[in-house]
């Protein structure tokens, strides 16, 4: 029988497919497997079917706040399609139960068009519905935590999916109990809960538009991954790290941004190598000349050298997509 499930999918699966197709960053090597979920019973699916054969499996929205190595990822990749919204109501109260795939910020857009206040802060962040709960994602005083009611969670290996608390999350600053998990043992988000309220729809997109205006004037456009490190406690990563003389400073094709520089863009053609040799150059100087440690807020993914990046809680230094 795990001969079949093997075979079945290898067959469905586009092999040593290029990540650099699938992230931001543009930058990342091959999968050993790749395959498209598009809906949210075909993820679970997959899931089972990697586990039970042992298969090292690791799930990928929209590539955001992720670097893959040059090297890949071994097993199977799963690119996350499941893209259903639901919209509810309780007691009175809006409610909204989206698959994991669906993009923040189109999840954001709809509830501002449909006058539902609560996730207007997501209008410009990146990234997936499933990337945002496990890291918590946030943006101008608001994040997951603030409107997640629950989450629908298939723990590796478990009977069925079981709907996790807010309590059960963990969450924190841009992380969760789920990024603690190795990306390949991680439990896997299969839809989230949010709660919302009912708001005038122009005040609402007067805060969306201001919020856009506000990234646009301090974020810089082109092939990034997002915010690089969590900011201090008390600080900011990128006041930190342009302190530190490294703002403009080049690795290859890979940059740290001239606009902010907590953003590393891939001007052209970088490696994802370019890009971890600016990150280890930002913490070393950032804790040589302020003893700071930068804490990475993106997920290294993939083959680094001497055995496969962790993540979460277990990274020294690092993280927590």
């Amino acid at each position: 029988m795990m001969d079949i499930v093997a075979a079945e999918l290898r067959a469905r699966a586009k092999a040593k497919e290029p990540l650099s197709r699938y992230t931001t960053a543009r930058v990342g090597g091959p999968a050993d497997l790749l395959i498209e979920a598009r809906a949210t019973d075909e993820l679970l699916s997959l899931v089972r079917h990697a586990d039970a054969i042992g298969m090292p499996c690791h799930i990928l929205g929209s590539g955001a706040n992720v670097l893959v190595s040059d090297l890949g990822v071994r097993g199977l990749v799963i690119i996350n399609r499941a893209r259903e919204i639901r919209w509810k109501t309780l007691d009175g109260n809006a409610r909204v139960e989206t698959d994991s795939g669906v993009a923040l910020i189109t999840l954001a857009r709809e509830c501002v068009e449909r006058g539902l206040g609560g996730l207007e802060w997501a209008i410009g962040v990146p990234g997936t519905v499933g990337g945002a709960v496990v890291g918590n994602a946030g943006a101008h005083g608001s994040d997951v935590n603030a409107n997640l009611a629950m989450a629908r969670i298939l723990r590796r290996g478990a009977a069925a999916p079981e709907w996790w608390t807010k309590r059960q999350l963990g969450f924190g600053y841009r992380a969760s109990a789920l990024k603690r998990y190795h990306s390949s043992e991680r439990p896997v988000v299969l839809t989230a809960l949010f709660d919302l309220k009912q708001d005038n729809r122009a005040n609402l997109e007067r805060r969306a538009g201001e919020y856009n205006d506000r990234r646009r004037a301090s974020q810089p456009p082109g092939a990034t991954m997002g915010s690089m490190f969590k900011n201090p406690s008390g600080d900011f990563a990128g006041r930190l790290i342009e302190a530190a003389g490294l703002k403009g400073h080049r690795q290859g094709q890979a940059q740290i941004s001239e606009k902010h520089a907590n953003f590393f863009v891939n001007t052209g053609n970088a490696s994802a190598s370019d890009i971890k040799a600016l990150i280890d150059l930002a913490q070393t100087e950032v804790l040589k000349q302020f003893a700071v440690r930068l804490e990475l807020e993106v997920e290294l993914l993939g083959d680094w050298g001497g055995g496969p990046a962790l993540s979460g809680a277990d990274a020294p230094l690092e993280i927590e997509n």
